[in-house]
């Protein structure tokens, strides 16, 4: 029998393990940033001469505000490097590693550009970070919230910014939340980090995809108001060496001739705010079906004015004819803009950074 004295020590209470920290799923530019910022100075640089401008741009938002990546999510990021990475090896990702990146890349103007804006959004509230989300792009986004939740946010933001995106809104939608905005009470904290919480989540984790989708709207709100012999060699130009990009612009663009695949009551909407002699300087040159789909349109006064002044044939000049369907475009795509009216335009929903 053995002693006590003798008797063999307890074995230690196993050490329990800390948790390992939960995956973070990153986005389309985070993955990008991440792994340039993992390949270092000399690799990351060579790959980012490849980039445009606004592509560096948006990574380096991204990079800066990336913070630490686990060495589980770099593995599945680059299995090329995963005996690299398989060791434990973490990444931090700050403004000062991404800045060290972009030296030599980009001249020292470029850089510093882009370094401010990314300084200045570090510091600055949700709030005021969101006056940059383009007004289009932010009342769409509250469309789709409830109407108290909307006017509690367009309380929040400066005055300017509200104003723009309440000239985006039907008058029904914008009248309702004027009323609410007056009406607000004062929110307990914990809900209101919850909302900033929330549009930290869906304007600024996500800004890249906002970015590039309000790119490609402006761009093709430039294109539209462009002569059309222009705006078809931008195009062709454009396709040539993106293409991807071209046929999603095309998708966004609205011209003229696009009238005729508007309902009835669209282009009611639309030809109700025109004066009929503008429409028949604009249908000048068209053919006798495209004709018909805009007389339908009109009022029986004005299509009577209308077709009376077609059947006398005057001439007119191609630039005035190109200014008048100018004018008609201009005006749909503002009153699509407003909410008025659905121009139902195809839109390509892949991205560069997918």
């Amino acid at each position: 029998m053995t002693s006590p004295a003798t008797a063999a020590p307890a074995p230690a209470a196993a050490i329990p393990k800390p948790p390992a920290p939960p995956v973070r799923r990153l986005n389309g530019v985070q993955r990008v940033a991440a792994l340039l910022l993992s390949l270092g100075r000399t690799s990351s640089q060579r790959l980012l001469r490849h980039f445009d401008q606004e592509e560096i741009r948006m990574i380096t938002v991204s990079a800066a505000q990336l913070g630490t990546v686990a060495s589980t999510e770099l593995d599945k990021l680059a299995e090329d490097f995963i005996d690299q990475f398989s060791n434990g090896t973490t990444l931090f990702g700050s403004a000062n590693e991404v800045e060290k990146m972009l030296e030599g890349v980009l001249p020292d103007e470029e850089l510093a550009d882009i370094m401010s804006d990314v300084h200045g959004n570090s510091n600055r509230s949700i709030w005021d970070r969101l006056t940059t989300v383009s007004e289009t792009v932010f009342a769409n986004y509250l469309l789709k919230e409830h109407p108290q939740t909307a006017a509690l946010i367009l309380t929040k933001i400066k005055p300017s910014a509200a104003a723009k995106v309440l000239s985006h809104v039907s008058a029904d939608m914008r009248n309702q939340l004027v009323r609410r905005m007056l009406s607000i009470k004062a929110v307990v904290p914990e809900i209101m980090r919850d909302v900033e919480k929330t549009l930290h989540e869906d304007f600024m984790l996500n800004l890249s995809g906002t970015l590039e989708a309000d790119s490609h709207a402006r761009m093709a709100d430039i294109l539209n108001k462009m002569e059309r012999d222009h705006m078809e060699d931008a195009l062709e130009n454009l396709n040539e060496i993106k293409p991807k990009t071209a046929e999603l612009l095309k998708g966004l663009l609205f011209t003229f001739d696009d009238i005729s695949n508007l309902n009835a009551r669209t282009r009611m909407a639309i030809f109700d705010q025109i004066p009929a002699d503008r429409i028949v300087l604009a249908l000048k040159g068209t053919t006798a079906e495209f004709r018909e789909v805009v007389l339908s349109s009109m009022t029986s006064r004005a299509r009577r004015i209308a077709e009376h002044e077609l059947a006398a044939g005057e001439p007119a000049a191609q630039r005035d004819v190109l200014e008048a369907r100018s004018s008609i475009t201009n005006l749909a795509l503002e009153m699509a803009g407003r909410g008025e009216i659905e121009l139902n335009p195809k839109q390509d929903e892949g991205a560069f950074f997918a």
